[in-house]
């Protein structure tokens, strides 16, 4: 361990459920170098969900994907003049990989570590490290992620440590739920189509299941799709609009969730509540397993150097193994 590491820079810009699998080393960090001030860089929409993390000492945001949809120049330059003015940093861990998110650790100070050019799939962001790590990019993302700062930190991240780890953020209340029967949500929306399970077969789990099931929308398209599953089962019920730090709150109340693999669903591993993830594009490789955090994959093989966006095997997966493993979680059956 590096006693002289006392100013630590996370550098993670998106997407939702690769900054929820990273914030988890935040804890271990801390344990380790408990006067360190950690503080870390993303994308302006995430800061809310990185104010539940007390670990952190300071968030700092940027505005790169806004910059490219408004094609301005003065966003991208104003953004990047605010992280050049952080200060110095003792080390700056690029948990990201790719070229966008090396020139901004590079920006931010010279002291930075990632992955080795062969542990990413944009080998150019090695250039902006002054040190790296290597671990194969076929390896499970939670495992990457913990590796890469404990590597660049020197010290040991476990499977155990990560089996019990502590909630992954801290939230002030929970929502009040009806307690005469479980409490299950269904993640239903995805960034692709081919990774949606179908709506038809969500009814299904809910008439099976004849609990509480809350259906969790995040778009229009969704909440289309969120109103017809409620139309279709009288166990459904329509969640509310939810903000990122609602949706914690939320997902930390229930007893059981069910979802796509996207952003949502992995709160759930998170905040240690009890999860089902379904896979048709995406392997296992995507989610940390544990007893009460399965992976259902469908049949489909998948070459994640590769990922064919167009295989919807995902609607393969029966749905009695969904409920079968719904019950054993649920009911320890």
């Amino acid at each position: 361990m590096n006693k002289d590491i006392k100013k630590i820079a996370i550098v993670r810009l998106s997407a939702l459920g690769d900054i929820i699998n990273s914030a988890v080393v935040l804890q271990f960090i801390t344990k380790n170098y408990q006067n360190a001030k950690i503080e870390w860089i993303t994308e302006e929409v995430f800061a809310p969900l990185l104010s539940l993390l007390p670990q952190l000492t300071s968030v700092h945001t940027i505005n790169l994907k806004k910059a490219k949809k408004e094609k301005s120049l003065k966003l991208l330059t104003t953004s990047i003049k605010k992280i050049q003015k952080l200060g110095n940093f003792d080390i700056i861990i690029d948990m990201q990989g790719l070229i966008k998110s090396a020139v901004i650790s590079r920006i931010v100070g010279k002291s930075t570590h990632g992955f080795d050019k062969s542990s990413t799939r944009e080998s150019l962001a090695t250039l902006f490290y002054k040190s790296t790590s290597h671990i194969s990019y076929e390896s499970n993302v939670v495992k990457r992620n913990a590796f890469i700062v404990s590597d660049a930190l020197d010290f040991e991240i476990s499977d155990e440590m990560l089996l019990n780890k502590k909630p992954v953020f801290s939230i002030d209340t929970e929502y009040t739920l009806s307690h005469e029967k479980k409490n299950v949500a269904f993640v239903i929306g995805a960034s692709w189509q081919s990774k949606i399970y179908p709506k038809e077969l969500i009814v299904n789990l809910c008439n099976a299941l004849k609990e509480n099931a809350y259906i969790i929308w995040g778009s229009q398209e969704e909440k289309e799709s969120a109103q017809w599953i409620v139309k279709n089962s009288i166990y459904a019920t329509l969640a509310p609009s939810l903000e990122l730090t609602e949706l914690v709150s939320y997902i930390s109340s229930m007893d059981l969730l069910i979802g796509n693999d996207t952003g949502p669903t992995h709160i759930a591993w998170a905040q240690n509540i009890a999860s089902i993830t379904l896979l048709g594009p995406t392997t296992t490789r995507m989610i940390y397993e544990t007893p009460k955090n399965i992976g259902l994959k469908s049949p489909s093989d998948v070459n994640i150097l590769k990922i064919n966006k167009n295989d919807y095997s995902i609607k393969e997966i029966s749905s009695e193994n969904i409920i079968n493993t719904a019950k054993e979680l649920l009911y320890g059956l």
